[in-house]
């Protein structure tokens, strides 16, 4: 029925905006909270890392004259506030889980620890994994990687806008082609923009596969996890 019994799933902070330019849009938030209580309910032990960019991006903050440490600090902490409303939505949807934190901030979360994580998953509740790595210059790409290899999932999943990876930004340019397949030493050498090259890197070394897929469409979470041919694979 399952492919994956334990999955990591990247979640982009733009994505809970839905249709608004800023913050986060409470039925984009539902519907989020409803696939993945759907999986859940499947069987599938459950991870998940959410960016901060609705709120805030450290990097972008840095090019205004913040602080770039300051920055990413404050993008950390958007991603608290975009894991603690999953939670409280996921709450709604009958569904249990945790909110772990990569910096001390009880009793907001409870600080991460892989062992917290893999209990909570065992016991069928998400894993809500954030606060990045807890360093400046890291992306929650990175941070997704790192906690995907910490947690031992089988897959990461990489919920996004579009429906996989493309030759070109298909949203900028209309003959942009989509890879069913692909490497992860062809996304770095021809420069695609799927990650950051440290979280590529991290996933190759460490036999982390990825799948990049359409979270925005209601149903493909449960068509990734059992299987389906949805998105595009990056493997070695």
């Amino acid at each position: 029925m399952i492919k994956y019994k334990r999955i990591l799933l990247k979640l982009s902070g733009e994505s809970l905006m839905g249709t608004q330019q800023y913050g986060i849009d409470s039925q984009r938030l539902q519907e989020y909270a409803e696939q993945i209580g759907e999986i859940v309910g499947l069987g599938v032990e459950v991870g998940i890392v959410i960016g901060g960019g609705n709120i805030f991006r450290g990097l972008s903050g840095a090019s205004k004259g913040f602080d770039r440490v300051k920055g990413d600090q404050m993008g950390m902490l958007a991603t608290v506030i975009n894991s603690l409303a999953l939670s409280s939505a996921l709450t709604a949807a009958g569904v249990k889980s945790r909110v772990l934190t990569a910096i001390r901030m009880e009793p907001i979360g409870e600080f991460y620890s892989k062992w917290k994580a893999i209990e909570a998953m065992e016991k069928g509740e998400v894993a809500i994994l954030s606060g990045g790595t807890g360093n400046p210059f890291f992306t929650t790409d990175t941070g997704s990687s790192l906690r995907g290899i910490e947690i031992e999932a089988d897959v990461m999943l990489k919920g996004t806008r579009v429906d996989g990876i493309y030759t070109a930004d298909p949203e900028k340019d209309p003959t942009a082609v989509k890879f069913d397949e692909i490497t992860y030493d062809e996304i770095y050498n021809k420069n695609l923009k799927v990650m950051d090259l440290t979280a590529t890197t991290m996933c190759k070394e460490n036999h982390l596969p990825i799948i990049v897929f359409d979270m925005d469409t209601v149903g493909n979470l449960k068509k990734v996890v059992s299987g389906e041919k949805i998105g595009t694979l990056v493997h070695p």
